[in-house]
């Protein structure tokens, strides 16, 4: 059965994957700009804020964002989704690497211990905001300078909150998850079809 569209306000081919696990129809609201997904949204982090307003705060902006692009083309009204995903050790705040210097030192950082990876939710009618939020806590073996070396030179740690994707190569670093897996890969389902139901989406 076919429902209709929501607008996903997002470039992220896993966002996009998840989405189509679930069977929500989607269209993306696609941004201009390669890097961050989302030019006109203040992503650096706002003094005093910790990992879990930071997130909160950047994907509601995401969602206000893509509301006002569909306002802009004059787009038909739907629900629209928007997420965002970060990583947080020791209470340090880890977005997506400027470059690989940058993605082989995230990734130092990480080797033996322990991060939280936090994915805040908002779906919006364009009225009224519903915001949920998946943490999980990850814990990475040591890893090798020739392993970090390699993986950056993949090409996989471009892009990708912590430098890493779960679902790919980097899984075998990946000692113990706590929480939710989807949710890790940037698009909590549980969390996501929850708010859906909210706004009479039929999952």
């Amino acid at each position: 059965m076919s429902h209709t569209a929501i607008y996903l306000a997002s470039n992220s081919p896993r966002r996009r994957e998840l989405l189509k696990q679930i069977h929500v129809s989607f269209e993306p609201l696609l941004f201009r700009g390669p890097g961050r997904e989302d030019h006109d949204i203040a992503e650096h982090v706002l003094p005093g804020e910790d990992a879990v307003a930071y997130v909160r705060r950047v994907a509601l902006a995401k969602a206000e964002g893509g509301i006002k692009r569909v306002l802009w083309r004059s787009l038909p009204q739907r629900l629209l989704l928007a997420a965002d995903t970060t990583l947080e050790v020791d209470g340090e705040i880890i977005g997506k690497p400027d470059n690989d210097e940058h993605a082989q030192a995230i990734l130092r950082d990480l080797s033996g211990r322990t991060h939280q990876v936090l994915t805040a939710v908002v779906v919006t009618d364009g009225t009224r905001y519903a915001q949920r939020l998946s943490t999980s806590q990850v814990r990475f073996r040591r890893i090798t300078e020739e392993e970090i070396r390699h993986y950056v030179a993949t090409g996989e740690a471009a892009d990708k909150a912590g430098a890493y994707g779960i679902q790919g190569r980097a899984a075998i670093f990946i000692e113990e998850i706590r929480g939710s897996y989807t949710g890790i890969m940037g698009l909590p389902l549980f969390e996501t079809a929850a708010l859906l139901r909210e706004f009479g989406y039929p999952l």
